[in-house]
């Protein structure tokens, strides 16, 4: 038997990933794994290149010999064409941000709506799921729509600023889920919601470091709320520390990044990731830069 170190190449294609923090994350677990595990960061906008050249980058990375790559903003469903598979979670959500290069061929996966089912088991394990208020229903917040249904959510509330993407995406996750109740409100609607709920979940830029503030008025909120920002840049967004204030349980956006990164680990290298270990040092990640901020 062979004593070499197996080894793997990954990428992540988006515009703007330079900052991101995946590339670290994964690097260190492959490292605490044993392997040798080099993650590289493909930036459209330091590449000059548009989202449509995701396909020439596939190729590209196949006859490099990359392993894998994570897909972000804006190549999510420009990549799906040039898949040759798709897992049926990625293509019940229309989107792929994770594509194994195996054998030649390209097989899609979607470790958003895993790694917030995940964040949510782990982080929030009492949740009640009865009825939900989402903000923001664009990018991420389709995976997480799924992702609340799967784990049992029985209403569904979508709260949108374009009211019409809150109608076709309700519409979309009645279809897929018809034992369910979802519907599309308005940010009026909030005051008359949140006596009605027993959690939030926010899917907008509100609160990162570009775009301070908070999503609703924070008097909406009660102790017995639960509330998940997707938001971790940063960890503690005043969503986060405004519902931690009032006694809220709360889920930092940190928890969904690390369970994305972990199962796309996982689908890498069909190895088994320490989530935990991986949200340690994500913390330390977001704490370092923090830091230098």
């Amino acid at each position: 038997m062979s004593n070499r170190t197996e080894s793997y190449l990954v990428g992540l294609i988006g515009d703007g990933v330079m900052p991101s923090l995946t590339p670290p994350m994964h690097e260190r677990e492959g490292d605490l794994q044993g392997l040798r595990y080099l993650y590289r960061p493909i930036d459209l906008l330091q590449l000059g290149l548009s989202g449509e050249a995701v396909g020439q980058l596939l190729d590209s990375a196949r006859t490099l010999g990359f392993n894998g790559l994570n897909i972000t903003h804006p190549c999510k469903q420009l990549v799906l064409p040039y898949l040759d598979e798709v897992s049926p979670e990625a293509h019940r959500l229309g989107a792929v941000n994770t594509v194994v290069i195996r054998d030649g061929r390209f097989l899609g996966h979607n470790t958003d709506f895993s790694g917030f089912a995940a964040a949510l088991a782990t982080g929030l394990p009492d949740a009640r799921l009865g009825r939900v208020v989402q903000l923001g229903t664009g990018g991420a917040g389709s995976a997480v729509a799924h992702a609340l249904l799967t784990a049992g959510v029985r209403t569904l509330d979508l709260v949108d600023l374009a009211p019409g993407r809150a109608e076709a995406s309700a519409a979309e996750l009645s279809r897929f889920f018809p034992n369910s109740t979802v519907i599309a409100r308005t940010t009026a609607e909030l005051p008359q919601l949140m006596p009605l709920a027993d959690g939030l979940v926010h899917c907008t830029p509100v609160g990162m470091a570009a775009h301070p503030g908070v999503p609703l008025d924070l008097d909406l909120l009660e102790a017995r709320h639960w509330v998940a920002d997707i938001v971790y840049r940063p960890i503690d967004t005043e969503l986060v520390s405004g519902a931690r204030a009032k006694g809220c349980a709360v889920l930092d956006g940190g928890r969904m990044a690390v369970g994305q990164a972990a199962d796309s680990f996982r689908i890498f290298t069909g190895l088994e990731p320490d989530p935990a270990r991986m949200r340690s040092h994500f913390l330390e990640l977001v704490a370092a830069e923090e830091g230098t901020a």
